[in-house]
């Protein structure tokens, strides 16, 4: 039981470098999310798998984590703001590492990342809309708006030293996916994604809305409302499965200089499914007259979700006996993968979804997300035989266009400044901590809605060798 609560509680993190967090494990927090050329810990399995050569030949041990992510959301248009409720994730990791000679092998679990806000109901910012067929303000739902995306890896390394100063590794990982969605877009942008703009709408069920419309029993359409989200912390509602990979190296140069580097394939998950989805409709004509919004029971697909392939170089510089300077550059692929956000709600064939039973909605909202290379430096100062003192830094650019930029995934943040220590308590045991800040980034959407997005982090790491 203790791993599947691992395993579920994994899943959940949220978005610091675009859906990436800063850094893996509380070492390579602390030094600005550097993690190619030295040792990471178990951590290395995220990072550089090829970085575990560098534990002590028969060893092994165990790593429990914890990370805290703080982000402070908020929205504004001209005299009305609010925001985002979403400000405590905890996310716990667990692994083990063996060395036996020549190969390192292990398993660990722990929560990749993701994104999320949560603006409750009634709030201010998503109680009005523009219609369907005209300009004139209408109420929306006036329900619960919020967003939940996270992955989860559980990963099988293999390192091989292939000689005294050069490592080869690998991880195969087993990757899900979960996503909640409680979201109204307006009858306007409905509208304008029928016809291209910002998006598409396609599927049976436009063709009877279509219908509707022709024949008057709709005369206008307020707002649609996705609807599938659980109560649960740490799983979303709409699951996916699959797998990804990564390799990587390092390379010693004598004392003074390790480099290496590490590429993780693009993700293979399925689509995120959940058959507890609600799908509403609200406007005016004879369709509502019984019942308003009409809400459609069915399943929903999340398509093409996958986490982008990375590409990491770096290097370890040790100029003195207690001080270690690290550098890592990294390209993160979102483009591949974040170019829009696409989603297929089936109808039920049941007698309550009346005309749209067994029918299709097809919805893709673009996003365009850019690619995004990541800066980070790391210092570490070994101020006694049992501390290590660590400071770093990361700059990335905001993947995310200020034209598609949605207040359910405002994952805009840039830079982070982060410090920690890193303590022997024992000659087994050992204990480190980072905490990161990451400055307010503001930018304006195409809707006029001008989104800020700030965050402080921490994570804490313990390790026992066995």
């Amino acid at each position: 039981m203790t791993l599947i609560a691992f395993l579920s509680a994994s899943s959940t993190a949220f978005a610091t470098n675009g859906m990436n967090l800063e850094g893996y494990g509380a070492k390579s927090h602390a030094l600005g999310g550097t993690s190619m050329a030295y040792d990471t810990g178990n951590s290395a399995v995220m990072n550089n798998p090829a970085t575990l050569g560098m534990m002590e030949d028969r060893s092994s041990e165990i790593g429990i984590g914890i990370r805290g992510l703080h982000p402070d959301v908020t929205l504004q248009v001209p005299g009305i703001s609010a925001g985002s409720d979403g400000d405590a994730y905890y996310m716990p990791s667990l692994s083990y590492m063996r060395r036996d000679g020549a190969f390192i092998w292990g398993v660990a679990v722990l929560a990749q990342g993701g994104m999320g806000t949560e603006y409750g109901e009634n709030s201010s910012l998503f109680s009005y809309g523009n219609s369907m067929m005209g300009s004139m303000m209408v109420p929306l739902s006036g329900e619960d708006i919020r967003s939940e995306v996270g992955v989860g890896r559980l990963m099988f390394p293999l390192a091989y030293k292939l000689t005294e100063n050069t490592t080869i590794g690998a991880s195969l990982d087993f990757l899900w996916a979960s996503m909640d969605l409680r979201m109204d877009m307006d009858g306007s942008h409905f509208a304008a994604m029928t016809m291209g703009q910002g998006g598409s709408v396609g599927g049976s069920m436009l063709g009877t809305l279509g219908g509707m419309i022709g024949s008057g029993m709709v005369s206008d359409i307020d707002y649609v409302r996705y609807d599938f989200s659980n109560d649960n912390a740490f799983l979303g509602e709409a699951i996916g499965y699959g797998t990804g990979f990564k390799v990587g190296f390092t390379h010693r140069f004598g004392k003074l200089l390790t480099v290496g580097g590490s590429y993780h394939l693009q993700s293979r998950i399925s689509d995120l499914e959940t058959s507890n989805a609600v799908l509403s409709f609200s406007g005016t004509g004879d369709a509502f007259s019984l019942a308003d919004p009409v809400s459609v029971k069915g399943t929903i697909k999340v398509r093409n979700f996958e986490w982008p392939a990375t590409f990491a170089a770096g290097l370890a510089l040790y100029p003195a006996e207690r001080w270690m300077i690290a550098a890592d550059v990294r390209h993160i692929d979102w483009s591949s993968v974040m170019r829009n956000f696409s989603t297929s709600f089936t109808a039920d064939n049941s007698p309550s979804n009346g005309a749209f039973a067994g029918q299709q909605l097809d919805v893709e909202m673009l996003q365009n997300w850019k690619d995004q290379t990541v800066l980070s430096i790391g210092v570490q100062y070994r101020a006694t035989d049992r501390l290590a003192l660590r400071t770093g830094a990361s700059f990335a650019s905001n993947p995310v266009p200020d034209t598609w930029l949605n207040p359910l995934f405002p994952a805009i943040t840039e830079n982070h400044y982060t410090a920690g220590f890193g303590y022997s308590v024992s000659e087994r045991s050992s204990i480190s901590a980072a905490l990161a800040w990451a400055p307010v980034v503001t930018r304006t959407n195409a809707d006029g809605l001008e989104i800020s997005h700030g965050q402080l982090n921490w994570s804490i790491n313990y390790t026992q060798e066995l």
